[in-house]
């Protein structure tokens, strides 16, 4: 069963391209916040993701009478989002970034993990000192709420892949979690 929000998603999708002006705007207004959350988790800097937030929206302009699965927006634009935000990683980190982006890791957990964090504020600087590869896993599942299949479309890897990630991740902020609390007592 669909929820309410997948079938807006798909709805608003389809007035987008059929170039409704209106729904541009909606996409816009409903979906610059959470992009642009992922995307400064991507890239240094808030000026930075915002420019890497403007690139994306060009190319999701560009790619909106293209789009073959309207029921798949979310997961459309956070790979867009993701392509773009490489790109640019790419051209400022060169094959440093790349190495630590396309590090696999194997396979160990299936599932999903119960997150117990609770200071926001923890959780980013702690999501600031991971591997591009565990922000990114822990993002789209914890924070943008993707499920492992949607986060495996968006990051085009194995839903396995994603659960190692995402176990990695969660192993790896946890120590720098206490590594923090310890450095403070």
């Amino acid at each position: 069963m669909r929820s309410k929000s997948e079938i807006y998603n798909e709805l608003l999708a389809l007035r987008c391209r059929q170039g409704q002006r209106d729904a541009l705007e909606e996409l816009v207004r409903i979906w610059e916040r959470p992009l642009y959350y992922y995307l400064r988790r991507l890239v240094d800097g808030e000026q930075e993701a915002g420019q890497v937030l403007q690139e994306t929206w060009v190319n999701v302009l560009r790619g909106l009478p293209g789009l073959r699965k309207p029921d798949r927006l979310p997961v459309w634009l956070y790979s867009i989002a993701r392509r773009t935000a490489m790109s640019h990683l790419r051209g400022e980190y060169s094959q440093q970034a790349l190495e630590l982006y396309e590090a696999d890791l194997p396979d160990v957990e299936s599932g999903r993990p119960d997150p117990s964090f609770d200071n926001a504020e923890q959780i980013h600087y702690g999501l600031s000192r991971l591997s591009l590869a565990h922000r990114e896993a822990l993002t789209l599942f914890f924070l943008q709420d993707l499920s492992l299949e949607q986060i495996a479309l968006v990051l085009e890897i194995p839903v396995g892949t994603v659960k190692s990630r995402l176990h990695h991740a969660k192993r790896a902020l946890r120590a720098v979690l206490e590594e923090e609390e310890s450095s403070h007592e």
